[in-house]
């Protein structure tokens, strides 16, 4: 045991804020070294010290296309050119039907004349593959990015914010509402530029064919232009509904797979199915409403463009019968209203898309503004060796919703001390190992390693520091071995193995099916309790971690298991600092000191001896234990 075990705790603690004396200060018999025990081949690459990982600046849809500007910059010369070409195809196809009804065009000069209108045709083409390629591309890197950034802005978010947000609303965030704004970016931009390019180059050049006809036309948009703006915030408020819903059904769905077993014991999964068709049919009646806002818009636009064309007939015509206009000239103003159609169709289209993706984006943003209770900040030293020393909580006290959970607490770990922690369920034991990564920050009072505040470490450091196996584990829909080497930059086998075995689930994983191959199901589900437990743990020991804390880890395991795996874990302990929180005797027992915590507050310290005396709460905890375990081994 590391010199000087015997401050392990300081001398007084506070029940009610009066300072209390504590039994077990100091330790009256170290604990006699044990063999140390090694992994085979070199320990991974944990410790490493990486640059503080500023908060994400991405606010603004604008600072997510600015890196591709020069690819936009392309896009929109291309629009400029496709828009170019279709704009001057319809003049010379006019002077090739005025020449052809004025009977001066020979067949040499027609020929010509319908080499050019195929080479103008072919170059509008050519842009144009590039006008819908460019644009799209933007749409797909935005999209990349922005995955990017959501998923690590959620990885870095705290504890609470997963307590108040729903997986299911996450996942689409994630996926639809992403793929929207990607729409928006990408066949916005598209649309966007070429309606706009369209409506000035041609409605500019109808002038310059008939100023009288161009007029006529221009009465065609101003009610289009109303109704489309009374239009725009209706879709977005019911696009955001339908988005919304679309959430419950991700969350619904996500809570009916993983909680399958549970649905199945109780024998509900008729009322689960009938829950689901009422989600469905709401997501439908949504979609339906919105689809009554934004799909009028199109029968709209072509019924302008119906009363245009009949418009230019009867204006046009009249004026050919007057000699005003040239059968040439109607043909080639007809051309600009054909062009003109899809464009002006497309803005009814792209202003749903606007509305639909500014929904998406303002939802994706409510994530990306969320700032994380716990991140680096200025005080953080990027430079700060690995975390090393003494674990030291000073004064702590953890304020939610108006209760104390954690009351004045202090407490001094030595380096390469065994610390147990137990008390009352609700004591805040696991609250308290929580402060160690950070997962949260003391409202009052620090936490310190080797003297040093917890701020000061990069939390990246400072988590590498830490092998905790939490109460609750999770695993990943991975093979075992995956699951075991989680976190390490080289994943070893015999590393692997070796602590599985520490862990006492070798002979467990070698009796699956594909042994260490073996997928465990999404959350560990094809493992037992006892099994996932002792996955988490091996996990943990994988990392070789300076510091070890253990919630509970023994919890769904039996007391053989428990005895064997103490057995092999205790050559662990002398080479770390480990922390256990259990509610067994036969667990606390491997602590150099016990630490009884009641209400959020430290009422006791010393041996499993001392406590026998000094502490009711573990008193009888342990009478209570000793009769369960004679209860068992009676015949």
């Amino acid at each position: 045991m590391a010199e000087g075990a015997e401050h392990l705790c300081r001398s007084e603690a506070r029940v009610g804020g009066v300072p209390v004396r504590l039994a077990g200060t100091p330790l009256a018999t170290p604990p006699a070294k044990r063999p140390r025990i090694d992994f085979p081949g070199s320990a991974p690459n944990l410790m490493r010290s990486d640059p503080l990982m500023p908060p994400c600046p991405r606010h603004r849809l604008g600072t997510y296309v600015w890196p591709h500007r020069a690819l936009a910059a392309a896009s929109v010369l291309s629009v400029v050119a496709a828009v170019a070409a279709q704009v001057a195809a319809p003049v010379v196809l006019r002077r090739i039907v005025d020449d052809l009804a004025g009977q001066g065009l020979g067949g040499v000069e027609l020929g010509r004349r319908l080499v050019l209108l195929f080479a103008i045709s072919a170059a509008g083409a050519f842009a144009s593959f590039f006008m819908r390629r460019w644009p799209l591309q933007i749409g797909y890197e935005i999209e990349r990015d922005l995955r990017h950034d959501l998923l690590e802005h959620l990885t870095r978010l705290d504890p609470q914010f997963y307590r108040e947000a729903r997986t299911g609303d996450l996942m689409t965030r994630l996926t639809s509402d992403v793929a929207t704004v990607r729409e928006l970016v990408g066949q916005g931009i598209l649309q966007g530029m070429r309606s706009v390019a369209v409506v000035i180059v041609a409605f500019g050049a109808m002038v310059a064919t008939s100023p009288t006809l161009a007029a006529v036309m221009a009465g065609l948009f101003p009610p289009l232009i109303l109704v489309f703006f009374v239009m725009l915030g209706r879709i977005r408020r019911r696009h955001e509904e339908v988005q919304q819903q679309q959430g419950e059904l991700s969350n619904f769905c996500q809570e009916t797979l993983t909680g399958i077993r549970t649905i199945r014991s109780l024998a509900i999964e008729e009322g689960r199915q009938g829950r689901w068709e009422d989600l469905s049919l709401e997501l439908v009646r949504r979609n339906l409403r919105l689809g009554w806002v934004q799909n009028p818009l199109w029968p709209l636009f072509g019924f302008a463009f119906a009363t245009g064309s009949l418009a230019l007939l009867l204006v046009g015509g009249r004026m050919m019968l007057d000699g005003r206009l040239t059968l040439g000239a109607l043909v080639q103003f007809q051309q600009y209203l054909l062009f003109m159609q899809w464009p002006m169709l497309a803005i009814g289209w792209t202003a749903s898309l606007v509305q639909r993706g500014r929904a998406s984006w303002d939802r994706i943003r409510e994530v990306l503004d969320r700032r994380p209770e716990v991140e680096d900040g200025p005080d953080t030293d990027p430079n700060a060796p690995p975390p090393e020393g003494d674990i030291e909580f000073e004064r702590v006290t953890v304020i939610e919703g108006g209760r104390r959970l954690l009351d004045d607490v202090s407490l001094r770990i030595p380096v390469g001390s065994v610390v147990g922690i137990t008390g009352p369920t609700g004591a805040g034991k696991s609250l308290l190992i929580s402060l160690l990564p950070r997962a949260r920050d003391p409202t009052a009072g620090s936490v310190r390693i080797g003297g040093r505040d917890l701020r000061r470490y990069p939390l990246t450091a400072l988590r590498a520091a830490l092998g905790v196996v939490p109460q609750e584990p999770v695993l990943f829909s991975d093979t075992l071995a995956a699951n075991l080497s989680f976190g390490l930059d080289r994943p070893d086998e015999a590393w692997i193995r070796a602590a599985a075995e520490l862990a006492h689930l070798h002979e467990d994983a070698l009796a699956l099916p594909q042994q260490y191959s073996t997928l465990v199901g999404e959350r560990g589900v094809t493992l037992s309790g006892g099994q996932r437990r002792r996955a988490a743990l091996g996990r943990a020991l994988a990392r070789r971690p300076p510091y070890l804390v253990l919630d509970d880890p023994f919890a769904a395991v039996d007391t053989a298991t428990e005895a064997a795996i103490l057995a092999r874990l205790r050559p662990v302990f002398e080479r770390c600092t480990a922390i256990l929180i259990s509610h067994r005797v036969s667990t606390l027992r491997e602590a150099d000191i016990i630490v009884v915590l009641e209400a959020g507050r430290v009422t006791a310290i010393g041996t499993h001896d001392e406590l026998l005396s000094v502490s009711p709460y573990y008193r009888d905890l342990t009478r209570r234990q000793d009769i369960e375990r004679g209860l068992e081994e009676a015949p």
